[in-house]
């Protein structure tokens, strides 16, 4: 099938899946299920493209596995949180600056469908690498295994101190959290620097670098740090402004000691 043809299709059963999301929340007023949406999109384009691409069996199979598994990982995780929680502060705010406005929540899903697309080029391009099973496919695994493992780690922490009522109001500092106030955001972005790893080879293996460079465009400048952050400092304050000052933002690092 014709690469083209591929994302056309794919844009097209992310939309009506994001429709769909977009009608389930209208009820609920809880537009977190976009989230959880957009990692199953997300990896089900990752199984669609290696089931469709023409590339050699071992780095389709091993994109199909990778990417499959990371997106049932986090939407399963995402969804945990949506079905037991109200609705993200981030939603809650859009809500209330939009007055509820459902064509502008529609059209915001759409553009979760549109970001479907543009997070599978990497995708595409290990889908259609002719190379055979090589070390860069150790490589690959290495990497993901790493990412998703410290990704999960960073969940469980969180999910963990968040349960615990003593700690309401307060900024988690528990484990990974030390040294990195998005350790969950940081691993994110370093998983998809596998599909990098799986592309060499390919004849558009350029393509794969888009994974790693859109992501932490977003997590740094435009959906994941700014309005996690914003929501932080809303509900605790000057807590979360002294954890700013004492632990680095994305890159693990040792904290700083602040003097009181």
């Amino acid at each position: 099938m014709n690469p083209w043809i591929q994302l056309a299709c794919l844009w097209v059963l992310a939309a009506l899946m994001m429709s769909l999301g977009w009608l389930w929340q209208r009820p609920r007023a809880n537009a977190g299920i976009v989230d959880v949406l957009w990692a199953s999109g997300v990896g089900g384009a990752a199984v669609f493209l290696a089931v469709f691409g023409d590339g050699a069996a071992w780095p389709r199979a091993t994109l199909a596995v990778l990417g499959g598994l990371w997106g049932a990982r986090l939407a399963a995780h995402l969804w945990t949180r949506v079905r037991g929680e109200p609705e993200d502060g981030r939603y809650q705010n859009l809500r209330a600056h939009w007055n509820g406005n459902q064509f502008k929540f529609f059209l915001f899903f759409q553009f979760q469908a549109f970001l479907i697309v543009l997070f599978a080029l990497p995708f595409l391009a290990v889908a259609r690498n002719p190379g055979g099973f090589s070390p860069w496919v150790l490589a690959a695994i290495l990497i993901w295994l790493i990412s998703v493992i410290g990704e999960s780690i960073a969940d469980r922490q969180l999910a963990r101190f968040r349960t615990n009522p003593a700690n309401h109001g307060r900024t988690c500092r528990d484990g990974l959290w030390r040294y990195s106030r998005h350790p969950n955001y940081f691993f994110e972005w370093t998983h998809w620097f596998a599909y990098v790893c799986l592309a060499l080879g390919s004849p558009i293996a350029w393509l794969a670098w888009s994974g790693p460079a859109v992501m932490y465009v977003f997590l740094r400048w435009i959906s994941g740090i700014p309005y996690t952050e914003t929501q932080a400092l809303r509900s605790r304050g000057e807590d979360y402004r002294a954890y700013q000052r004492s632990t680095s933002m994305l890159f693990p690092w040792i904290p700083k000691r602040i003097e009181p």
